[in-house]
């Protein structure tokens, strides 16, 4: 009896103990992958991205420069099967091996901004209504068009992609 009263009290506890995590701790946990919407017909990609920031505007930029990155470095693995989920640059470790070239194309007011635009000629609402607080930032998840195939040319062009 003695026994069966300790496991009750135990439980008691642990369920308490679980009632107290607190909300900041349980909203900064998400992870979001970028997700297709569908393919342009100038072979640019509608993506769904997300971005973290101290507000709306830094979290959309950010949402932008991850569906950049993602198109550059990853190809696009979740959301509709239109979008090419191989990556523009293939090689590998390319983003260590260029990180000056990348530093300055995705910093604030770079190139990647010539690449991705909020302007969707699709119904698809421009920003979705995805957004969360945790602690001081906030996460936006945004519809967004990647044009690829300029991507590509421009980093030819930059001699990151190499043609034979």
């Amino acid at each position: 009896m003695k026994r069966i009263h300790i496991l009750s009290i135990a439980a008691i506890l642990l369920a308490m103990l679980a009632a107290c995590t607190p909300q900041k701790r349980i909203a900064g946990n998400y992870t979001y992958e970028t997700e297709c919407m569908g393919v342009e017909l100038d072979g640019s990609q509608t993506l769904k991205a997300y971005g973290y920031g101290k507000d709306r505007k830094d979290a959309v930029e950010q949402a932008k420069k991850n569906a950049v990155r993602d198109v550059i470095f990853k190809g696009i693995r979740n959301g509709k099967n239109e979008c090419n989920t191989k990556p523009v640059l293939v090689e590998a470790n390319a983003q260590d091996k260029y990180q000056d070239y990348f530093f300055t194309f995705f910093a604030d007011g770079g190139k990647y901004a010539d690449f991705v635009s909020m302007k969707d000629e699709s119904l698809i609402p421009k920003i979705a209504k995805d957004y969360k607080f945790a602690g001081s930032e906030v996460t936006y998840g945004v519809i967004v068009r990647v044009k690829r195939q300029e991507l590509r040319q421009q980093l030819i062009a930059d001699g990151i992609i190499k043609t034979n």
